[in-house]
């Protein structure tokens, strides 16, 4: 092993991994597009753009010298208060321009977990403003990922990821997800969703939260009605809506936001990852009408040091403009149905269930116990997805082309085809 390998694993506690038994870890050192390449020179297709981040891709100079040139200004300086800074304040007129109607300020965290926390902290302090003191409880889903700190975990519905840290934050009521492969309706999904609110009482009911589609859960989209329905139960009963766009905005999906797909008028929106492509961490939550005007004259005491970082939103304003000049969006919706028109060839393996995608993002339910060890074994052919469970889960930059989607898809099939005759 490198030296590097060996600092490694005797220094570095990564997520996820099993303490006090680290696999050798792969070493990245260069990133260019859609492509990476480790230590030992090796070279690999990104299909998961790290965590879902990166849809301009690897090694843009652009927004290293945004960075730099931000830098040499002004690198850092708090945003609590009354104190502002140039770049956060042309981020956050810009997202208001491309967010859907309503969405009209921002406040800036450091991350998607930051932003789930905080959106779920303004969802209750609006209803306390409004003296409904009662109105804590926040309905959300199984399969469902919302973040690990405690806040967001006890949204997250992944049970794994939920075991041994004692007692998670209460007043969260986990519902059914949409999961078309496993049998579930939308009459059904509205049904369980209307009992809970008459068991509960919609006069104790803060907000719902949920991503658009669903993501680390095994990238799963909805039924097509699923979404509009739901909301028009929600605003029945008064119901605040969270969406978890973690994942979804910045151009995912084909559109900024994934609310546009079903025209939805969330009340909340948390959002990171695509929004500096990576480049650096930085995280909004979109805060709609309805929320400002109840928190009219309360003051919000929570923050981060971060907090609208001027070097942060010099990168995404220039990522933004990176998105919309090089016409992303439209690559997403194109690229996507090439991706799951390959996936679906699949299919006609045993081992494969079903393909699925959703833009630029896509997955495979396989009829496995635990996909990691093929997600290992095409990694060493130079691909690299992510396994979730049964599931394997790609979601490559926007940039990427279509050579290398197709080069993803050729290794699946050898690889799933080799199982099969070793079986």
């Amino acid at each position: 092993m490198s030296r590097l390998g060996d600092l490694d694993r005797a220094h570095v506690l990564h997520p996820h991994a099993v303490v006090g038994a680290p696999e050798p870890p792969v070493v990245f050192v260069r990133g260019e597009g859609a492509l990476l390449w480790d230590e030992n020179g090796n070279e690999y297709v990104d299909g998961t753009c790290g965590l879902w981040v990166c849809p301009v891709g690897h090694g843009r100079r652009e927004l290293a010298d945004a960075a730099r040139r931000q830098m040499e200004e002004l690198e850092y300086y708090a945003s609590f208060w009354e104190f502002s800074n140039p770049p956060s304040i042309e981020l956050a007129a810009r997202l208001a321009e491309l967010s859907p109607p309503g969405l009209e300020r921002v406040f800036f965290t450091n991350g998607g977990s930051e932003s789930t926390e905080t959106a779920i902290k303004l969802a209750r302090l609006a209803w306390h403003a409004r003296g409904e003191l009662e109105r804590t409880i926040v309905l959300t889903r199984k399969l469902a990922y919302h973040g690990v700190s405690y806040g967001s975990l006890g949204a997250t519905g992944l049970p794994p990821l939920r075991e041994g840290f004692g007692p998670l934050p209460g007043d969260f009521v986990h519902l059914a997800a949409p999961f078309p492969f496993r049998g579930t309706t939308t009459d059904g999904l509205v049904a369980e969703l209307e009992q809970a609110i008459e068991e509960v009482g919609a006069g104790r009911i803060a907000a719902f939260i949920g991503e658009p589609v669903i993501g680390v859960g095994g990238m799963i989209p909805p039924h097509d009605d699923y979404w509009p329905r739901v909301a028009e139960v929600l605003e029945r009963n008064g119901i605040l809506l969270i969406l978890d766009e973690v994942v979804t905005a910045y151009g995912r999906t084909g559109t900024w936001f994934a609310a546009e797909h079903w025209n939805l008028r969330p009340d909340l929106v948390a959002t990171a990852k695509a929004l500096t492509s990576g480049y650096f961490p930085l995280g909004v939550v979109l805060v709609g009408d309805r929320v400002v005007e109840a928190l009219d004259g309360q003051a919000f005491r929570h923050g981060f040091t971060y907090n609208g970082h001027p070097t942060g939103c010099a990168v995404a304003l220039e990522n933004l403009r990176i998105i919309e000049s090089e016409g992303l969006l439209d690559r997403a919706r194109e690229l996507g149905g090439h991706l799951l028109d390959r996936l679906r060839e699949l299919e006609e393996l045993d081992a494969v269930g079903e393909a699925r995608g959703f833009g630029l993002m896509a997955g495979l339910e396989l009829q496995v116990e635990d996909a990691t060890a093929l997600a290992a074994r095409v990694r060493e052919r130079g691909v690299i997805v992510r396994a979730t469970g049964q599931k394997l889960v790609m979601s490559p930059p926007l940039v990427i082309e279509r050579e290398q989607l197709d080069r993803i898809v050729d290794v699946l099939a050898e690889e799933l085809a080799a199982a099969a005759v070793a079986t």
